[in-house]
């Protein structure tokens, strides 16, 4: 049998984030968790990762890292997750403490000790990789993939054009898709789509499973903020998108592309511009703004056996 591949994820928790966590750690070598600011503060965020470890009986480590962007100043708590980042259910209590490494720190480390094998799922604002990868160059040799959920292709959330992560810290975000990494994208234009409704949140909590059932109450909350904020009728499960090319690939179609992410734009800043014109070599002469591809690009995705195989692996916890 095939080793499954080795993940180690870069979140700020968040009701997807949990639902990501929980599915890697069913399907792939989760070696562990670090936190970011982002959803909310950097100390609930981490707390939310504890909890979400603790309620899948997960024992990973955890290391806590930036707790503000490289250069602009923090955006507020997302309303969105509710005032701890994680609201809508009793979560139970940590089980263990996180390391006494920063997150950025500890990507290396991981990176180092598996090279070549390691994919870091990017859930939140970029700024630890960045920092990573500012501290360690040969970190864009000892890693496998970055996947991220961040971006779109057209419309965003947090502006008209720009999705949270990536405006939550834009200057890291660039150092990341610049850095020669191979990497995943997987914007807000196909996860907005892609989700919980409320007959998927009712197959939940009928299991009658503690885990199933104390996230139905958390994605029940989450469903509810969505439909005052965008009158969307599903949960949008943003991150764990990222997590499921390694373990069912025919589910999302990726473009190989190139990314850039807008620094300097008034109403832009934050936009990742994905080049998806198909230019031929012929034309290539009479375009601006060519660049090598540097990220495959969602562009859709098989939402219904998407979100099964999600609430399939939900079950299985007790």
């Amino acid at each position: 049998m095939a080793s499954r591949p080795k993940i180690l994820i870069d979140c700020d928790p968040g009701h997807d984030d949990a639902v990501a966590i929980l599915f890697a750690h069913r399907h792939l070598d989760l070696v562990g968790v670090t936190t970011v600011h982002g959803n909310n503060t950097l100390a609930n965020t981490t707390l939310n990762a504890l909890r979400v470890l603790a309620l899948g009986a997960i024992a990973v480590p955890v290391a806590a890292g930036a707790a503000v962007p490289l250069v602009q100043d923090a955006n507020p708590p997302a309303a969105l997750h509710g005032s701890s980042g994680l609201d809508g259910a009793s979560l139970p209590a940590p089980v263990a403490a996180p390391l006494a490494l920063h997150g950025a720190e500890f990507i290396i480390e991981m990176a180092s000790k598996h090279r070549g094998a390691l994919v870091l799922a990017v859930l939140g604002p970029q700024t630890n990789v960045a920092l990573a990868l500012r501290r360690e160059p040969r970190l864009k040799d000892w890693l496998a993939e970055i996947t991220i959920m961040g971006g779109s292709t057209a419309l965003g959330n947090i502006t008209p054009v720009a999705e949270f992560n990536i405006h939550c810290d834009p200057e890291a975000a660039a150092i990341v898709f610049e850095s020669g990494v191979p990497i995943r994208m997987v914007g807000y234009n196909v996860t907005r789509t892609t989700g919980f409704d409320g007959h998927d949140i009712a197959r939940l909590r009928a299991s009658g499973r503690g885990v199933a059932r104390t996230m139905a109450d958390l994605l029940d909350f989450y469903l509810h903020k969505q439909r005052q904020a965008f009158a969307l009728e599903l949960a949008p499960m943003h991150d764990v998108c990222a997590i499921v090319p390694y373990v069912a690939p025919q589910l999302i179609d990726y473009a190989h592309t190139s990314v850039s992410v807008e620094l300097a734009g008034t109403h832009t800043r934050g936009q990742t511009v994905c080049d998806l014109r198909n230019v031929q070599a012929a034309a290539a002469l009479h375009l601006r703004g060519l660049a090598p591809a540097n990220a495959r690009v969602a562009l859709a995705a098989r939402a219904r056996p998407l979100i099964d195989l999600v609430i399939d692996t939900l079950l299985t916890y007790p």
